[in-house]
């Protein structure tokens, strides 16, 4: 069993002081195994508090980060490939068939994103999307395409819809990776409490392959000889 944190989009101290101090209370370190962020920390005293709830942090650059992460980043939890965006490579913004040609891309499982700071877990063409939201549940700022769940209505495709949420909902995400099987469990800080979901998503094993034919035919038996006639003589 492993234990992975997902979080990002914290954006602190340009939009939020903090993270809220009953997070904090969760977040005890020594038992995350690994943290998985989706960027926009801002700080380095924020990625330094990260290292101390675990010290296996990849974290990559969000679009309002000044520093040299890495666009992606991806792990292995055989035999679950994991991948990190930060999710503005997604157009339109959290758009599944974009999100998910990201994913075949990067070769993983599961796809890790940000930058709508509104949390969602979703199985779609046999992959696992885990946006963890806002920690902080900062403002998002200007526009930014952000999929809400009423473009789902009467199965309508995802399209780009301005959130009516002004303040978002602060969220992270911890899977629990046993085998095949992420069991996701999403906080969110909800009128001062924190609550918690449960999603779970199985890999399904991979086809079994066929043997190769040989290529080389069998020789053939030799057929018997036939009756030996007697030379004559003369």
């Amino acid at each position: 069993m492993v234990l992975v944190l997902v979080i990002g989009d914290l954006h602190i101290p340009h939009r939020i002081h903090d993270l809220p101090s009953k997070f904090k209370k969760l977040l005890v370190p020594g038992k995350i195994q690994q943290i998985l962020c989706t960027g926009n920390v801002c700080d380095r005293e924020t990625y330094e508090y990260l290292r101390t709830v675990s010290p296996d942090v990849h974290v990559v650059r969000g679009d309002y980060d000044e520093t040299s992460f890495p666009l992606s980043a991806t792990v292995a939890h055989s035999p679950i490939r994991i991948g990190v965006i930060h999710g503005h490579q997604s157009v339109p913004t959290g758009d599944l068939d974009s999100l998910n040609a990201i994913a075949r891309q990067l070769d993983v499982d599961v796809l890790v994103s940000g930058h709508t700071h509104t949390f969602q877990a979703v199985e779609y063409d046999n992959r696992f999307f885990v946006n963890p939201g806002s920690a902080t549940g900062a403002w998002i700022g200007s526009f930014n395409g952000c999929v809400c769940s009423c473009n789902r209505m009467f199965g309508a495709p995802l399209r780009r819809f301005p959130c009516s949420s002004s303040d978002p909902t602060p969220s992270f995400a911890l899977m629990d990776i046993q085998g095949p099987v992420v069991v996701t469990y999403v906080y969110q800080l909800i009128e001062g409490e924190v609550r918690v979901e449960k999603i779970e998503y199985r890999k399904e094993p991979e086809p079994a392959r066929e043997a190769p034919r040989p290529t080389v035919m069998p020789q053939s038996i030799p057929s018997s000889p036939g009756p030996q006639h007697a030379q004559s003589v003369w």
